[in-house]
């Protein structure tokens, strides 16, 4: 199991990832989450993961519930408990109810379906999905 590192025992590089991360959740820099204390021993991963995560995440042509659903999706497919419970939570934040996670999980699993069979059956690509 990782061990965490609790905020006022970060080193300055992680103080700071994780006080940019508080000032924009708006909540109290030693309540950050526990991917954030473990990533805390190993400032470079850090940084490069608190950057690409704002980047991707930031407003743009999808919403923030998009955004966290798509998350959430590849967690459950890549079976990340973690990730599943953290994204599941700010899905709901942004508004996923109950009935959408529902659906949400029929969409998630009837595509883990069907890529499992198209790939176990070598199934070929249509020229009319082929880019042009």
């Amino acid at each position: 199991m990782a061990k965490l590192t609790e905020y006022k025992d970060m080193n300055p590089r992680a103080k700071a990832v994780v006080d940019g991360i508080a000032e924009a959740r708006g909540i109290d820099p030693a309540g950050i989450n526990n991917v954030w204390k473990a990533l805390a021993r190993h400032p470079d991963v850090m940084e490069r993961f608190a950057a690409e995560m704002k980047s991707v995440m930031a407003p743009g042509k999808l919403d923030g519930l998009t955004k966290e659903l798509i998350y959430l999706a590849v967690s459950v497919a890549n079976q990340c408990d973690y990730c599943i419970n953290s994204h599941g939570y700010m899905a709901r934040q942004k508004g996923m109810s109950e009935e959408m996670y529902e659906e949400f999980m029929a969409v998630v699993l009837a595509a883990q379906k069907g890529n499992k069979l198209a790939s176990g059956y070598r199934v070929p690509i249509d020229a009319a999905f082929e880019e042009k």
